[in-house]
């Protein structure tokens, strides 16, 4: 029977698994950690009942994808639930925008920018299937959808402060900002809008969902179908080197290019090591766990109904600030990702106290302590915010990494979202999982399409091995003597 090892149970090293198992092969999956999941993870972290997201929280993208569809997680226990409002952005004094499902509510929202709104968003939105099923595959291919692919293109590769353009209104560049800050990159930078344009047009057609009992949900939901294939976890195990495993014929990394070439050591190719060594990490994230009694006042009303809230200011500020960071400076008022889970999944809070999650742009690596600009931030727009704080969990960017090794430096999105790798990661190749060894793959949050808990890096590395073996056979891909396994 042909075996696979798949180091690593994120999301994607658990979809891999799954997809592997699913196809009648012998799958054991090693985790290093105590515990299942990565960063797809939910806990009591500051008060008893109180459950918080550590990583991640909102997932457009993994909705309705090639892995989901073909994989039923709602019948191993994952449901998911959405927030009356996407996401929100408020401004000094008491204003500000919120994007919904509807395409048209969000745009009569906006004023002057309505139109503007419509036009760049509503074409996308109707056609998204087609555009996510060629967007969460590698960027190297002929897509299915070219016509569609063509006009998210033409969002997609501008700068975001280009982009910005389209839009008059303070709220409506700011709405924008927000949304485009998700990438952590210059808003002058070439294609710094995609990551933005991505979410923006997920949010109208998928919305943005939170799994009901926190985002262990999906993990477990994964774990379950996996046993169910026969696949097996093994937690506290950490895997150095390739020559620790016992000769299967595949395997899948679920680790950073930088770990996969340390593990694979002299198996890989001279040239394919370099390259994974080379790739580039993003700037870190510094997060506070707030236990808030009555939730946040906000004084923009929308955004008491908002699953995740925007924080930086106009489209100028944020602008500045998420310049600063890529520059490896720290911004008095840094760009603040807030998320109001329990809005759409009451069953995270206790009575009247609520979870809420809220992480700042940092630079890599940041030794500082962000908690007092967080809070600032959050107060700006809620006044009387601090009154209400009942509980605080910290982590900085060396407990995220400490915590799971993938997220170097506080880097919570699969690396530098810059030109060459949004189209190249992790390397220049037809197939970017492949690391130049037979049975070898990459399936990380560094692969395509990047981050999120949507599963698909690990289901393409898959379908790439599933294809390998169909082409050579499982004798061919055990035939490693020559190759040095």
């Amino acid at each position: 029977m042909t075996r696979a090892v798949v180091v690593g149970s994120g999301p994607n090293g658990l979809a891999a698994a799954v997809t592997l198992a699913a196809s009648g092969i012998d799958v054991t999956v090693l985790e290093a950690a105590s515990r299942h999941g990565g960063g797809t993870h939910s806990g009591e972290l500051t008060l008893p009942g109180l459950i918080h997201d550590e990583c991640s929280a909102a997932h457009p993208l993994a909705v309705d994808n090639a892995f989901t569809r073909r994989f039923d997680l709602g019948a191993h226990g994952l449901t998911w639930r959405w927030a009356e409002v996407e996401y929100a952005h408020p401004l000094d004094g008491g204003g500000g925008s919120a994007a919904v499902r509807s395409v048209t509510e969000t745009a009569d929202g906006l004023g002057r920018d309505a139109r503007a709104w419509r036009g760049v968003f509503g074409p996308l939105a109707s056609r998204f299937d087609g555009i996510a099923a060629d967007m969460t595959r590698p960027m190297l291919r002929v897509p299915d959808h070219p016509l569609a692919m063509a006009r998210f293109g033409m969002r997609a590769g501008l700068p975001s402060a280009v982009l910005a353009r389209r839009w008059s209104t303070v709220e409506g560049r700011a709405l924008w900002a927000g949304v485009a800050a998700h990438a952590f990159r210059p808003f002058r930078s070439v294609v710094s809008s995609a990551i933005g344009t991505a979410l923006a047009t997920a949010a109208h057609r998928y919305g943005w969902p939170v799994a009901e009992g926190g985002s262990r949900s999906i993990t477990d939901a994964m774990l379950a179908l996996l046993r169910e294939h026969g696949g097996r976890l093994e937690t506290g195990v950490e895997v150095r080197s390739l020559d620790e495993l016992d000769r299967p014929d595949v395997v899948i990394l679920d680790v950073t290019p930088a770990a996969a070439a340390r593990i694979a050591g002299d198996r890989i190719p001279a040239r394919v090591s370099r390259a994974l060594r080379r790739y580039r990490t993003a700037p870190g994230t510094f997060k506070v766990e707030f236990a808030v009694e009555g939730g946040v006042p906000w004084t923009y009303e929308p955004t008491r109904r908002a699953g995740t809230v925007h924080l930086g200011g106009t489209i100028e500020e944020i602008a500045a600030a998420e310049r600063m960071v890529c520059r490896g400076g720290m911004p008095e008022r840094p760009f603040v990702l807030l998320c109001q889970q329990y809005l759409a999944d009451p069953t995270r809070s206790a009575g009247d106290v609520h979870p809420i999650y809220a992480y700042a742009h940092v630079p890599s690596g940041y030794t500082g302590d962000a908690t007092a600009a967080i809070e600032a931030q959050i107060e700006r727009f809620a006044p009387g915010f601090r009154d209400r704080i009942l509980g605080r969990h910290v982590r900085s960017t060396t407990d995220t990494a400490a915590a799971n090794a993938n997220l170097v430096g506080g880097d919570i999105v699969g690396g530098a979202n810059d030109a060459l790798q949004m189209v190249f990661r992790p390397r220049p190749a037809l197939d970017p999982y492949a690391l130049g060894a037979p049975g070898l793959y990459l399936c990380s949050a560094s692969t395509p399409p990047g981050a999120g808990a949507h599963g698909m890096c690990g289901y393409n590395a898959a379908t790439s091995a599933l294809r390998h073996l169909g082409a050579g056979g499982p004798a061919t891909a055990a035939g490693r003597g020559a190759d040095g396994w």
